[in-house]
């Protein structure tokens, strides 16, 4: 059973509804970054997703691609995300990271060094946004064998002939982006993603977890109300790029998670 398996079941097991925070790795700073994702399980978060930094973020809105964009100014690599990883681990062995991002960097690294990499340095999944599943010999396969979780995006123009394809070899989760369009776009409907959260649940047993477009405690809790748990990352990521302190940040983040906790 995989972190992101056990963490599921407890949740479950609470009667709790999963809450994930996505922040970029590495911003604005390393050391910043650092102490805020060291936080965010005493905030609250369930399921850690740490962004990747890279040059053409084509699925992220303007608050994404700048904290992308200040995290490379300061030089973080993913040999460093790497590094941040290992530094959670020494304290934290049971919170799920999953890393979110782009293949271009990973294929740079080389699929093979990179899954020992990752499996070493304590991650638990893979969201690679550009990899349709007709690329699953690419890293998605290999990525399952080496032990990591390889979760795929469904979205409101996932069809029914067009989900199999998608669930076919995804394993940990299912992520619903709840609109169509870019992070930081528009602001999630429950009433609009319940009944494609029950579509997608009809095909799969895994869980629903939805995000894109939830920046608020109320909006949090009725997306969680409506799947298995929700994400928050633009809202998030704004409070990093405005110069919150981490105190600051993870007080926020706090308040997602009682707001998704509650449904």
């Amino acid at each position: 059973m995989s972190r992101i398996d056990a963490k599921f079941a407890a949740l479950q097991a609470q009667r709790k509804k999963a809450f994930v925070a996505y922040v970029m790795a590495g911003d604005p700073d390393y050391d910043t970054s650092l102490e805020i994702i060291k936080g965010l399980p005493g905030a609250g978060v369930d399921i850690i997703e740490l962004g990747l930094p890279f040059t053409d973020p084509m699925a992220d809105g303007p608050t994404i691609q700048l904290a992308g964009q200040r995290a490379l100014a300061d030089g973080q690599t993913l040999e460093k995300t790497l590094q941040i990883v290992r530094e959670l681990r020494k304290d934290d062995t049971t919170t799920p990271v999953v890393l979110m991002g782009y293949y271009n960097p990973i294929y740079n690294r080389g699929v093979d060094t990179f899954l020992v990499d990752a499996k070493e340095a304590g991650v638990d999944g893979l969201i690679v946004v550009d990899l349709p599943p007709e690329e699953d010999d690419e890293l998605c396969i290999p990525a399952q064998k080496a032990g990591l979780n390889f979760i795929r995006l469904a979205t409101p123009t996932t069809d029914d002939q067009r989900l199999p394809a998608v669930l076919q070899n995804t394993s940990g989760f299912v992520y619903y982006v709840s609109i169509t369009g870019i992070t930081g776009a528009a602001e999630a409907q429950s009433d609009a993603v319940a009944p494609e959260v029950a579509r997608i649940k009809s095909a799969t047993d895994l869980p629903i977890i939805v995000g894109f477009g939830v920046r608020t405690p109320d909006t949090a809790q009725a997306i969680a109300g409506v799947a298995d748990g929700t994400v928050v990352g633009s809202a998030i990521v704004e409070k990093i790029g405005n110069g919150d302190s981490p105190e600051q940040v993870l007080a926020f983040v706090k308040t997602l998670a009682d707001g998704a906790h509650r449904a």
